[in-house]
């Protein structure tokens, strides 16, 4: 199998009706004689289901029989249901992370797929992801690939914290980026599983980070590729404005950078980062979320208690041990939240 594309899904029903329409369209075709002849044949549609209680694998069955479906007994959130998942496409080369927000456009995994085979050096990439409501825009997770800065704070080509930018061609395809977005992201089967996976633990949010990390320190590269796009709804699991998601997002960033950074970066780079978190956690506050503030807070104490566990120290000496580079030329030596508050930078 040259290519799995999987979609993860947990009671997703409404999500499939608006969005499979046009990834099977574009993605499944019944008939090889239907694609021309230097384009990819040998794919596959696959839905994994984190245990779903509404009508989503009926709904599958009934009007996609074509789809291969993973069912999974429990939900295990982002990270370990594609673990999961992923496990059960052994012969693919490539697999697609596919959100089931994303509407996608005739002719984009052949170019994906087409880059990938042409680029051996390459362990993971991105289609340029743009806003479904407005699609002139970039959208927030991922836009033209993943980008870090000095302090550890995930930004993108085209998107700055929460503003982000009409796409006009200024960003063209490119392989010295931090991280691929797993919104959409098609990575090398092999070298996902011997780089470890997503990390369970992360249960959602910046696991993808966490993974091209890992990636970039045993040697791969990271790409955009801005010959295709597409269309990501953004916030179909957890809403933008969620407690839970601002919880997940500050407790994985420093589960992340404990995870990576070597030892004479770690503690600098986590000091400065709790006086950072405090600040905006007491933005949250003198805004009246009061439910983000306390998120903020509980997300340091969970993240350092995970730290301090035998597993996440294991999962430190493993990281460093297999890295052949410990700090990626990809990661910027500015710092975003200067650049964005104090220069009025913002792109």
């Amino acid at each position: 199998m040259k290519c799995s594309v999987v979609i993860l899904n947990w009671n997703g029903s409404k999500m499939l009706r608006e969005f499979m329409p046009s990834v099977s369209t574009h993605t499944i075709v019944k008939d090889i004689s239907e694609r021309p002849m230097n384009r990819v044949a040998d794919i596959e549609l696959v839905v994994a289901d984190n245990g779903s209680t509404d009508d989503s694998l009926s709904f599958l069955k009934s009007e996609y029989p074509s789809v291969r479906i993973i069912a999974l007994d429990k939900n295990y959130g982002f990270a370990e249901g594609y673990n999961r998942a992923i496990a059960q496409c052994p012969d693919s080369e490539y697999v697609i992370l596919l959100n089931s927000d994303v509407a996608v456009q005739q002719g984009w995994i052949e170019t994906i797929v087409n880059y990938m085979d042409a680029n051996p050096q390459v362990a993971a990439c991105q289609p340029l992801i743009l806003s479904y409501r407005e699609q002139r825009n970039f959208e927030h997770a991922g836009a033209a690939g993943g980008m870090m800065d000095t302090l550890g704070y995930p930004f993108c080509r085209g998107r700055i914290l929460n503003y982000v930018e009409t796409n006009h061609g200024q960003y063209p395809t490119s392989d010295a980026l931090f991280w691929a977005s797993g919104a959409c992201m098609c990575v090398r089967r092999q070298a996902y599983i011997d780089a470890g996976g997503l990390d369970a633990d992360f249960f959602a949010h910046m696991e993808e980070i966490d993974l091209c990390w890992r990636l970039l320190c045993r040697g791969w590269k990271v790409a955009c590729v801005a010959e295709t796009q597409v269309y990501h709804l953004g916030g179909g699991t957890l809403n933008y404005v969620s407690p839970q998601k601002t919880y997940l997002n500050f407790r994985n960033n420093l589960l992340m950078l404990y995870k990576n950074l070597p030892n004479r970066y770690l503690l600098p780079i986590w000091l400065s980062r709790l006086v950072l978190d405090y600040i905006a956690a007491l933005q949250y506050l003198l805004t009246f979320k009061g439910k983000h503030f306390l998120s903020v807070l509980k997300a340091r104490k969970d993240a350092i208690a995970m730290c301090m566990t035998k597993t996440f120290r294991q999962k430190r000496q493993n990281n460093l041990q297999a890295a052949v580079t410990t700090f990626p030329p990809t990661i910027s030596k500015r710092s975003i939240i200067f650049d964005f508050y104090i220069c009025r930078k913002k792109h």
